[in-house]
């Protein structure tokens, strides 16, 4: 049988008679300690023939062989009941709601055995290890982090000391990092599109719109112009790199352009004086001229389309082109 931990609190073995006696007698002292200790070991070694007596008896009225724990216990109690010695239970189990006989373990502000205080999700024993309580019940701890604890938005793992918050989500600190480069935010803080943190110049060039001159990104001021955003800086004129001082551009191909290049490039350039030509226009020889610039090379008199002749890139009239030609 196995051996059962118990503590009397107190015992009282002796004698007395059973009538009155007439004459006063000298009483016998009460058994030595020995004695008792002798009839307690008697009748430990007698409950392993009580376990056979019951095995006997439960085969006669089909119950099960071996005796249960609980009855053995209950027949040890009233034996040593009958002895004199009383064994006071130190407390119910909290969980199996049983007397505790022997060791008792004491949390929660309840007393178990040592071996039913385990975790409430995988039964492990908890009488030698820290353990977290919830609603009540102890968990071990890698059970309670699982459970209960927060999951970083990064590795979705459970959260077991320092918790960062942010974007609506909880993150090891060590987690909460760029979502393009992988670099640990700074002073600078983070920018936020679409759930995800970015650094600032991850953000910005992914992200911020960009300049059409430079295409770096624009961050502060700028110039919308030809569908698309400008340092004010790079709004210049394509050709020179000039800026517009009076404010006006002409535009080609997507490009910001000075009135006199941007007519150079659409060869509207006087051929004469070397500016634009915006109005009344005159083409002659593949070149336009403004009317008052296409003149005679020589006499500087207008000339008539159909009666000019061309030397070497200069117009003359036919009277100036017969004297120095003819």
């Amino acid at each position: 049988p196995p051996a059962l931990g118990w503590k009397p609190l107190h015992s009282s073995l002796s004698t007395m008679p059973s009538s009155p006696m007439p004459d006063p007698q000298l009483l016998l002292p009460s058994p030595p300690p020995t004695v008792a200790a002798q009839q307690l070991d008697e009748l430990l070694a007698d409950l392993g023939h009580t376990q056979s007596k019951l095995a006997a008896a439960g085969q006669g009225a089909n119950m099960p062989a071996e005796p249960s724990l609980d009855n053995m216990l209950g027949s040890l109690t009233q034996d040593l009941q009958e002895l004199g010695i009383t064994a006071a239970p130190a407390g119910i189990c909290a969980a199996c709601r049983k007397p505790i006989a022997g060791k008792v373990l004491t949390a929660l502000g309840k007393t178990w055995h040592p071996e039913h205080f385990a975790c409430n999700r995988c039964g492990q024993e908890l009488g030698s290890q820290s353990f977290f309580e919830r609603g009540g019940h102890a968990y071990c701890e890698e059970d309670y982090h699982q459970a209960f604890s927060p999951r970083c938005a990064y590795c979705a793992s459970p959260i077991r000391e320092k918790v960062l918050t942010a974007l609506d989500q909880t993150w090891h600190p060590e987690h909460f990092f760029c979502a393009h480069c992988g670099k640990v935010f700074g002073d600078d803080g983070f920018h936020e599109r679409n759930g995800k943190p970015y650094c600032r110049q991850d953000f910005l060039a992914m992200f911020a719109p960009k300049c059409q001159g430079c295409e770096r990104p624009v961050t502060d001021n700028y110039l919308s112009a030809l569908q698309g955003v400008w340092h004010p800086e790079c709004f210049v004129c394509a050709e020179c790199l000039s800026s517009f001082a009076s404010g006006s551009f002409f535009e080609l191909e997507g490009r910001p352009y000075c009135e006199l290049h941007f007519h150079q490039r659409q060869g509207s350039i006087c051929h004469g004086c070397g500016c634009p030509v915006t109005g009344r226009c005159i083409t002659a020889a593949g070149r336009k001229y403004h009317p008052e610039h296409f003149i005679c090379a020589y006499c500087l008199g207008q000339l008539q389309k159909g009666t000019f002749r061309e030397r070497g890139n200069k117009m003359y009239c036919q009277a100036c082109d017969k004297k120095l030609f003819l």
